[in-house]
């Protein structure tokens, strides 16, 4: 991979109405809030919605606001870096079903331990530092 590389990525905190929060499994290998790579032409909204589908199987979300965007290396390959813009969306409390074969798996989780769940150290500290918004 060329140093000095750069992506893109959207996604979203997705709560319901009973104070949880939707983690999902990257990989097999790492968790945190669903999200992914902006595709050419696709604004980072229309990122976040798609890839929420993706990972988690939920189409019925609904847009709060924009949480903010953050930095961070990749976690599989550190001179990477990746770019996050996160959105808050509400969602009914349905069932998981991941249509990604990359992203297995997806669960609610209370907002009190969504943190400690996620694997990269930036994204536990981007969570806590909107965890008051949610």
């Amino acid at each position: 991979m060329p140093e000095g590389l750069h992506t893109f990525s959207a996604g979203g905190v997705v709560r319901d109405g009973n104070g949880n929060v939707i983690v999902v499994n990257q990989r097999g290998r790492s968790w945190s809030l669903p999200k992914g790579k902006l595709e050419d032409g696709e604004d980072e909204l229309t990122a976040a919605y798609r890839e929420i589908y993706e990972e988690t199987g939920v189409s019925e979300i609904r847009l709060v606001k924009k949480l903010g965007t953050y930095s961070r290396s990749k976690l599989d390959c550190p001179e990477e870096m990746k770019t996050i813009t996160l959105f808050l969306f509400d969602a009914d409390h349905v069932t998981l079903a991941p249509i990604d074969p990359h992203n297995p798996e997806a669960r609610w989780i209370p907002k009190a331990e969504v943190s400690a769940m996620l694997t990269h150290p930036s994204d536990q500290a981007f969570f806590e530092s909107i965890l008051g918004e949610i």
